[in-house]
């Protein structure tokens, strides 16, 4: 533990003499003055204050409306607040974050099972406290409105039992994004839940490892082009079991275990962030996506143009140890993004052409309906080349494909909401460094996440589609912490 201390400390006193150096040469001098004037060109930006300024943001507590009231009154004359007091199943909090931190480590159906227990007690939380004040949720209109689309493209599917078992977990999942919003109630809930998803992705990256030591799990021959990547005999899936679900997963952990790190007040917890961030980069390492790679590049640059803008100066150097110290292997991975000599690249080019003809012949307004099987049903009709796919390799298309036009456009007014009210509380709001840290992992991650969503069906996995709305709830809730904390309001 004193050598990795020695070696943090090593590495700390070497960055920062890089940067005084930087910091006191014309160049740098340069550079602080053009990021200062850039920084409140943007501040005073006309459409950045549009953007930061979402009016569906209100973190003031709302009061409990008539319905929650009558309901209020049922409960109490079935006399059920004296049957629960004191009762597990009112501690909405315990069961949506053991989902929530358990998700990539459980089966579906566990998590299935845990996110609908959370969603109940919350409920009866509410029902049992009609005082408790709850905030509102700025992504819970168009979560709603997505719901209603997903099942009506459900109810208008090509193969109803096919797309059945999906839009139950889809709703699900919904859902219970919506009740964890609420059951974060207080900063500290967060930071422990925060806390909790980075140990669980580094127990994940550690069984990747360990997979790739011993060269355990399922491989398909279809995930490495042999003739290209020959060195290349292993990819990493651990518990997600497909190694580009698993770069989608951490994706979304590994700015999440950065925040962490960097707000880290001693050292035993500098340590164990900086293992769990080491773990995880190697298992992404170990994947061999692409597409997770390029998607954490775009998620570390937004990571940190949001915290320091002034460090994209070392972002050079960063780039140049990288191509020093990476295996030849990954470079050469890396570097045939677009290659279209790749089975896997053209392989995925000739879906998105033969899902794009399937979705103009008619499909794109109602879609073809959720799930794998009314997919299929109506893509052997347009596949080029006999091409074989169970989805589209593409999230934005595969929406289409589900619920039609009207569930991307609803999709994406999610998205843009829930950048704006982390614009929002990273522009306007208060708080200390931790939690600025933690809104910008959320708004990083996610970004991230939907580059890579452009080469990936990332909501195949269905654990990983229940991290992404978890992850959705946790950036708003954080984002909510931050303005309350600016308004004065006790969070």
């Amino acid at each position: 533990m004193i050598q990795e201390s020695l070696i943090l400390g090593t590495l700390w006193y070497v960055l920062c003499r890089i940067w005084g150096v930087l910091s006191r040469s014309a160049l740098g001098r340069g550079f602080d003055a053009l990021c200062r004037a850039v920084g409140r060109a943007w501040r005073e930006s006309l459409i950045v204050g549009w953007f930061c300024s979402p009016r569906c943001f209100c973190v003031v507590p709302a009061e409990a409306g008539r319905v929650r009231v009558r309901w209020c009154g049922v409960y109490r004359r079935l006399r059920l607040e004296r049957l629960l007091e004191g009762s597990i199943f009112l501690r909405a909090f315990l069961w949506c974050a053991l989902a929530a931190a358990l998700a990539p480590l459980l089966p579906t159906m566990g998590v299935l099972a845990l996110s609908l227990v959370g969603c109940v007690s919350l409920l009866l939380l509410a029902l049992h406290e009609p005082e408790r004040r709850f905030a509102s949720n700025p992504l819970a209109l168009p979560l709603v409105a997505y719901a209603a689309v997903y099942l009506a493209g459900m109810l208008h599917s090509v193969d109803l039992r096919g797309s059945l078992w999906v839009t139950v977990l889809t709703l699900a999942f919904l859902f219970f994004s919506l009740a964890l919003y609420h059951a974060v109630d207080t900063r500290a809930r967060l930071e422990l839940l925060t806390a909790a998803m980075v140990a669980a992705g580094a127990a994940v990256a550690a069984y990747g490892i360990f997979q790739y030591k011993f060269r355990l799990g399922y491989q398909s021959a279809a995930w490495v082009d042999e003739d290209m990547f020959s060195a290349i005999t292993f990819r990493v899936g651990s518990t997600m079991e497909n190694p580009n679900m698993l770069g989608q997963y951490l994706t979304l952990t590994i700015p999440l275990g950065g925040a962490k790190l960097l707000a880290a007040r001693d050292t035993p917890r500098r340590l164990w962030y900086f293992a769990c961030c080491a773990a995880m980069c190697l298992c992404m390492m170990l994947t061999y996506s692409r597409g997770a790679w390029l998607g954490l590049l775009f998620a570390g640059v937004l990571f940190f143009t949001a915290l320091q803008p002034r460090l994209l100066v070392l972002a050079p150097a960063a780039l140049a140890a990288l191509w020093l110290l990476l295996p030849e292997t990954v470079l050469n991975r890396f570097t045939s993004i677009g290659n279209l000599g790749d089975r896997s690249t053209s392989y995925r080019v000739i879906i998105w052409l033969s899902t794009i003809a399937m979705l103009r012949d008619g499909h794109w307004l109602l879609g073809v309906g959720p799930g794998e099987a009314a997919f299929n049903a109506m893509y052997t009709f347009y596949s080029y080349e006999a091409s074989v796919a169970h989805h589209s390799h593409n999230l934005f298309l595969q929406i289409i494909c589900d619920a039609g036009i009207a569930a991307l456009v609803i999709f994406l007014w999610l998205l843009l909401r829930y950048f704006r009210v982390l614009g929002a509380a990273l522009l306007r709001g208060g708080g200390e460094k931790a939690a600025r840290l933690t809104c910008i992992a959320f708004a990083s991650g996610m970004l991230g996440f939907l580059v890579q969503a452009m080469t990936d069906y990332s909501f195949y996995n269905y654990r990983v589609m229940f991290l992404f709305w978890t992850y959705l709830a946790l950036g708003a809730a954080s984002a909510r912490f931050m303005l309350e904390k600016k308004a004065g309001v006790d969070a």
